[in-house]
């Protein structure tokens, strides 16, 4: 009985990935008319783009929101503007030479180099999966009232079964992904709605630069820590380079051309994301004098302020975004131990192994908040290292051929790459002391 069926769903597969070339040939000989023809391009970037949508970036946009109204707002802008340019430069890696951005690193970068890299990068991606399976725990027990250690345990099941969808399909995991980026999304628009919150200063912080203190230049640097994540620039090289190749230059740019639309289009939903979170907490806690930093907190003042409703949003927000983020930590932690060393274990070994840094955490009973921030100072040491080598490789034409980066893209990548790595030093340097 399970054989045929099994059968069955690996010709439905093969039938769907035959579909796919055919539409993507089409596209790339010139064909296809309005938006239709972005269609076979769409997926990795929203896989890339749930790496901006993690429990951390909920931790730091509600802090800011709550302590600083709509003043930090142009700072999620800007964030976002320069995280474009970062995965359209990954994107453009995997499309141009085939290759991830740690398989690059191996081979254009000493042995010893690329160990170093490896092992610093599998500790950010740690960090990065604490945060997340955290943070969907967390989302659980706010929601059902359950115990953080069975909420956890719970968490890893789910996580499980969202790995399960890669069995299915590149194009299937994509879309569950996708769904689960737009329940997120549609959450915090309600929540939005329910806020009522100030248009005219909204709109404003949104494009108007400026810091109140030392304290919101810090706040800056985190919600910056939280946005740009080193998983997400080794992940998003890898999930372009082997989808769908170009047999020449001209394939190959129109290939990125039609990526960017992917990219901005999930990065424009992130963002909207990441500016909702600031906005409801500033039109909630900022405007009744209410500083919140703690998760468990602030779903219990959206109760108290708005209604039940608007808590159960964020609570599954929060739930939705945990699990969905721990799957793709999981995806980046396969591709840098194979692009790095060559290596590779089971991703539902590796899923299993990852789980438990956090149960630990969870059993001893540290504060989840505390263990979010906690992990965007890790997350903050790993940035530099992923982002500079990105930089370095796509500007070199021995490497990238016609689509090495050109002169105002070299310049403005080291412009960001100078802002980020010097405001996640700012925050380290601040955080240790």
């Amino acid at each position: 009985m399970l054989e045929p069926l099994k059968q069955q769903n690996e010709t439905q597969i093969i039938i769907k990935k035959k579909r796919d070339t055919l539409n993507t040939e089409s596209v790339l000989s010139g064909g296809g008319k309005g938006l239709t023809r972005f269609l076979p391009f769409l997926g990795p970037a929203f896989i890339a783009a749930v790496a901006y949508l993690d429990p951390g970036n909920f931790a730091t946009n509600i802090t800011a929101g709550s302590r600083y109204g709509y003043l930090l707002l142009w700072v999620i802008v800007f964030s976002n503007l320069m995280a474009v340019l970062i995965q359209a430069l990954s994107a453009k890696l995997g499309i141009a030479t085939g290759k991830n951005l740690p398989e690059v690193s191996r081979e254009q970068l000493p042995k010893k180099v690329s160990l170093f890299l490896w092992v610093q990068s599998e500790l950010v991606i740690i960090a990065t999966d604490l945060a997340e399976f955290i943070g969907a725990a967390l989302g659980l027990y706010l929601l059902f009232d359950i115990p953080m250690l069975m909420a956890a345990l719970i968490t890893a099941v789910g996580s499980f079964a969202i790995l399960e969808l890669q069995r299915r399909g590149v194009r299937t995991f994509e879309a569950g992904i996708s769904a689960m980026i737009l329940i997120v999304a549609l959450a915090f628009a309600f929540q939005v709605i329910l806020a009522k919150p100030d248009i005219g200063a909204m709109a404003a912080g949104m494009v108007t630069p400026k810091f109140q203190g030392v304290d919101s230049v810090l706040l800056a640097a985190g919600i910056l820590g939280a946005t740009v994540m080193p998983h997400a620039i080794y992940l998003h090289s890898s999930l372009t380079q082997r989808r769908i190749v170009g047999r020449n230059h001209r394939e190959k740019k129109r290939i990125y051309k039609m990526e960017l639309f992917d990219i901005v289009f999930a990065m424009v939903i992130a963002g909207a994301v990441n500016l909702a979170m600031v906005v409801i907490s500033a039109a909630l806690f900022f405007k009744n004098g209410l500083d919140v930093e703690d998760l468990e907190v602030a779903f219990h003042q959206f109760g108290q302020l708005v209604g039940p409703f608007s808590a159960m949003l964020f609570g599954l927000s929060l739930l939705v975004a945990g699990l969905a983020s721990a799957s793709v930590g999981t995806m980046a932690g396969d591709v840098v131990m194979q692009g790095f060393i060559k290596k590779r274990i089971n991703l539902y070994v590796r899923r299993a192994i990852t789980t438990i840094p956090p149960l630990v955490i969870i059993w001893s009973g540290i504060d989840a908040t505390k263990a979010l921030i906690m992990s965007q100072v890790i997350l903050s040491f790993g940035i530099a290292f992923a982002l500079i080598p990105l930089i370095l490789f796509t500007n070199n034409k021995k490497i990238m051929g016609e689509l090495a980066n050109r002169s105002v893209t070299k310049v403005l990548a080291w412009i960001i790459a100078g802002i980020v790595v010097s405001l996640n030093l700012f925050l380290i340097v601040d955080m240790l002391i």
